[in-house]
């Protein structure tokens, strides 16, 4: 079977915390794999198929680094190789198909990164994760019962915010968004800068460090290929929050979801608040996007667009150019 261009896409299918002492399934667009931490702690992963008769690896147990097959006792260790055929005299010759072919796996922002082809990009680069005056705040990978197309159309959206996001932030939120322009917003990101009014008030106060019922707040959101996003928010007191969004397709109706904080304050108190909150805004819009079925249509004209969909315009366009293969 050949490549997709989205085989040479990087993914991030779990968070590094995830990946413990037990083989880890996954599964992205449809084809299972499993990754594990090799006899020198760096991730492995392959396909959950063993090459002996295609049982699922990620059924089998971790032993000194090396996943060992649940149904004969095949084991492999790093890169995928096969170190051990129990049923085998000692000495014996290791057949080279047993070794099985190793994916691309990488550890950035607390998140394992897969890629199942060589890759044609690189993961998303995020400056700030360098920054020593933020702190970075992870949370678990989530998986919603919708078509990636559609989360990366909603983080992308700001009209949606004082009708989805009524109870926590958007109840204070201009209905009318103001022309904006689309740029290039760093070397990864392309998007829009945008200025907001939000409501402040209960649990937002965690969020923005505290002030008056509704607030002002500077904010830039722009995609990176395929599935990704990030939005800055800048609060009238000067604190800073860079919030990274990233899904996967399991299946056409099935995705993997998460995001990752950063901040400049100090959130040794309030970290888990934080991170609650920006949970509970995230419920919201799974609980409107599970309610739509079937993939973003993706052609020009399919969808009704105005003008505060431009960035949703313009990532279908890159998409798509994605899919045909165009530079």
């Amino acid at each position: 079977m050949s490549a997709s261009p989205l085989d040479h896409c990087w993914y991030a299918v779990a968070t590094v915390d995830e990946v413990g002492d037990a083989p880890v399934p996954i599964v992205l667009r449809d084809r299972t794999y499993v990754i594990w931490r090799g006899p020198d702690e760096r991730l492995v992963a392959v396909r959950d198929r063993c090459s002996h008769r295609e049982a699922r690896l990620s059924l089998g147990t971790i032993e000194d680094g090396c996943l060992r097959c649940p149904y004969h006792g095949w084991a492999f260790g790093q890169e995928g190789r096969c170190v051990d055929v129990p049923s085998s005299a000692e000495g014996a010759a290791i057949p080279p198909g047993a070794h099985l072919e190793p994916l691309q796996i990488a550890e950035h922002y607390g998140l394992v990164w897969l890629c199942p082809a060589e890759p044609n990009y690189p993961v998303p680069h995020l400056g700030v994760e360098d920054d020593s005056s933020f702190t970075r705040l992870n949370t678990g990978m989530q998986i919603w019962n919708c078509s990636v197309t559609r989360i990366i159309d909603n983080v992308l959206d700001v009209a949606h915010f004082p009708y989805t996001h009524l109870g926590t932030f958007g109840r204070e939120q201009e209905k009318v968004v103001p022309n904006f322009s689309l740029e290039q917003l760093d070397d990864t990101f392309h998007g829009y800068e945008y200025s907001v009014v939000i409501n402040n008030e209960g649990d937002a106060k965690t969020m923005s460090g505290g002030g008056d019922d509704v607030i002002g707040l500077e904010m830039s959101t722009g995609f990176a290929l395929p599935f990704s996003a990030r939005s800055t928010m800048t609060y009238e007191n000067g604190i800073e929050q860079v919030l990274f969004m990233t899904a996967a397709p399991i299946s056409t109706q099935r995705s993997y979801y998460t995001f990752v904080l950063w901040r400049n304050d100090d959130v040794t108190s309030t970290g888990q608040e934080i991170v609650d909150f920006e949970l509970e805004i995230s419920r919201e819009d799974r609980e409107m996007l599970e309610n739509l079925s079937g993939e973003l249509a993706l052609g020009q004209g399919e969808l009704v667009d105005v003008q505060s969909d431009k960035a949703s315009v313009a990532w279908r366009r890159q998409y798509r150019a994605l899919l045909e293969g165009a530079d």
